[in-house]
C-alpha cells in the first residue's frame, strides 16, 4: 500500500474486483484504460461473468450497509456466501425513481470504503418532474473519466483540435453563460494529452448568436444537444454560413434521428457521434466507431432491457431500460429503472463483445396516450411540416386525452389554411382526431436541464409503468 492508503501494482480498492482500480487519481486512468482495451474484445459471456463478480461485491456491501437494501433484499433473495447468478440477479426488485425520492437517506451507505472518498453529489435536471439527487464517489468518477477517454480513442479524435461546447449553463455562471475560452479541453483529456483550445457557450444563447460565436472560433469538434444542433443547421444553411474545419459533431442528452444525421452531413459534411448517459449512473453506452450501434459500457454498468413482465427484450423489440452502476459504494442504485425505452441490437460487426443498443426510442413521458388507454410512441408527421409552412422548430404536448398543444417557432405568422393542413397531418400521424391548438414562440422553451423533447405527454399512463 502507498502512504495515501491506495493500493499499488495489481492491487485494487476495497470492493472493486473488476475492472481493477489502483487508485482514484489521474495515474489510475492508464491502468483502467489498459483493462478497457482488452475487455472490449471479450465474449459477451465472459463480460457477464465479470460483471456478476463485481455485482456480488456491490450487493454484499449494500445488503450489509445500506438501510434500504437491508429491508428490501433479504437472505431469500441474496446470500453473500454464495456466488451470484443471472437468475438470482433477475429476482431482485426493481428500483424506481419514486423509491429514490422517498428513501434518499436510507439509500446512502452507512460504511463507505475510505479509499473511495471524496464523495460528490449530482442532481438530475427534473425534466421528468421527478428530480433526484445521487451521491457518487471518487471511484465511480474515475471510471466515468476513463469512459470519456475511451470515447475519444474510439473515434480517433485529434486532441490538438479546437473543441466548442454549447450546453446548459447555470444562470449564475457569469462569463461562462456568455461564452468562455479555455487553453485546453480540460479534465481528463488535458491530463493525458497536449490538447488544443476549447470554448463553452450557454445553450440559452440566441441561435444566431450561437452561429456567429461558432463561426468566429471555427472548431474541429462541436458538442451540443440534438435539438439545438437542428436549429443551428437550419440557421447555417439559411444564411450561407460554414464551419470549414469541422470534423465531427458530438451530441448529448436527447435522441438523435436519422433525419438529423442526414442534415448534418448535408450542412457541414460531417457525422454525428452520440452517446447514451444519465446523471444518476453516468455513461450507459457509446456509439461504435464503425457504425451507429451503441456499445453498452459493460465494465462500468449492467444494462438490462426488459419487457413489461421483467423478461429480457430480444433484438428488434423495445423494452424499458434498467441499469446498475458497478462501482458506486456510497449510494448503490441496484436495478434502477431510469424511465427510458430502448431497442437492443445484434452483435456489432466491429467484433467487440460489448452488448449493443440499436436505439433509445424515448422516455416514459414521451408516450402518446390514446383515449381508450393505450400508450404508444407517437408519430407526429413532422417530415411534412416544412412542406406546408416555414416551421423552424416544433413541439407537441399532450394536455389531456382529447387535447394536443402544438408549439411552433416559425419564420412568419401562419395562415388559417396552413394551420388546418398541419392539424390534419398531425391527426393522421397520431392515429386519432385530437383537438389541436397552436401556440407560437420566438424561441422554443426547454426543460430545466436544457434538454428538448419533440413530444411530451402530461397524461398519466398505464399504472403498470409507474
Amino acid at each position: 500500500m502507498t502512504n495515501g492508503g491506495e493500493p499499488t501494482g495489481s492491487e485494487t480498492l476495497s470492493g472493486i474486483h473488476w475492472p481493477r482500480l489502483p487508485g482514484t487519481g489521474a495515474k489510475a486512468l492508464g491502468p483502467i484504460l489498459a483493462q478497457f482495451k482488452q475487455a472490449q474484445w471479450l465474449p459477451v459471456e465472459t463480460l457477464l461473468a465479470n460483471q456478476l463478480v463485481q455485482l456480488h461485491s456491490l450487493l454484499s456491501h449494500a445488503q450489509a450497509n445500506v438501510p434500504y437494501y437491508q429491508r428490501r433484499i433479504g437472505g431469500e433473495l441474496f446470500d453473500p456466501m454464495f456466488g451470484l447468478t443471472l437468475e438470482n440477479w433477475r429476482r431482485l426488485p426493481i428500483l424506481k425513481r419514486s423509491d429514490i425520492q422517498d428513501n434518499a437517506a436510507d439509500l446512502v451507505s452507512q460504511k463507505i470504503p475510505r479509499a473511495h472518498y471524496p464523495l460528490g453529489e449530482t442532481q438530475t435536471s427534473g425534466s421528468t418532474g421527478q428530480p433526484v439527487k445521487v451521491i457518487g464517489t471518487a471511484a465511480s468518477r474515475i471510471f466515468w473519466s476513463a469512459v470519456t477517454m475511451r470515447d475519444h480513442y474510439w473515434h480517433r479524435r485529434d486532441f490538438t483540435g479546437k473543441l466548442c461546447s454549447i450546453r446548459a449553463i447555470a444562470a449564475d455562471s457569469g462569463s461562462v453563460a456568455r461564452g468562455e475560452d479555455h487553453a485546453n479541453w480540460g479534465w481528463p483529456a488535458a491530463k493525458l494529452h497536449q490538447t488544443g483550445a476549447s470554448a463553452v457557450l450557454s445553450l440559452g444563447t440566441d441561435v444566431g448568436a450561437q452561429a456567429a460565436w461558432l463561426a468566429e472560433r471555427n472548431p474541429q469538434y462541436l458538442l451540443t444537444y440534438p435539438a439545438n444542433l437542428a436549429a443551428l443547421a437550419e440557421y447555417f444553411r439559411a444564411n450561407g454560413m460554414a464551419l470549414p474545419k469541422l470534423k465531427e459533431i458530438r451530441t448529448i442528452g436527447e435522441m438523435v434521428s436519422a433525419k438529423l444525421r442526414d442534415k448534418c452531413r448535408e450542412t457541414w459534411g460531417v457525422s454525428i457521434v452520440d452517446n447514451y448517459s444519465s446523471q444518476e449512473v453516468g455513461y450507459i453506452a457509446l456509439q461504435c466507431s464503425e457504425g451507429e450501434l451503441f456499445h453498452v459500457q459493460s465494465e462500468t454498468i449492467m444494462v438490462e432491457v426488459l419487457d413489461d413482465a421483467g423478461n429480457p427484450t430480444p433484438p428488434g423489440e423495445v423494452g424499458r431500460v434498467v441499469v446498475t452502476g458497478l462501482h458506486n459504494f456510497a449510494m448503490p442504485l441496484i436495478r434502477y429503472e431510469i424511465r427510458d425505452y430502448a431497442e437492443p441490437g445484434e452483435p456489432c460487426p466491429c467484433g467487440r463483445g460489448l452488448p449493443t443498443i440499436r436505439r433509445v426510442v424515448g422516455r416514459l413521458r414521451n408516450m402518446l396516450v390514446l383515449p381508450h388507454g393505450e400508450s404508444r410512441w407517437p408519430l407526429t408527421g413532422f417530415h411534412d411540416f416544412r412542406d406546408i409552412a416555414p416551421i423552424r422548430q416544433y413541439q407537441l404536448v399532450q394536455k389531456s386525452l382529447k387535447l394536443i398543444e402544438a408549439r411552433f417557432v416559425t419564420d412568419r405568422p401562419l395562415t388559417v389554411a396552413e394551420e388546418d393542413r398541419l392539424r390534419s397531418v398531425m391527426q393522421n400521424a397520431l392515429g386519432h382526431p385530437f383537438d389541436i391548438f397552436f401556440q407560437y414562440f420566438d424561441e422554443m422553451p426547454a426543460t430545466a436541464g436544457g434538454k428538448f423533447e419533440e413530444f411530451i405527454s402530461e397524461v398519466s399512463v398505464a399504472p403498470r409503468l409507474d
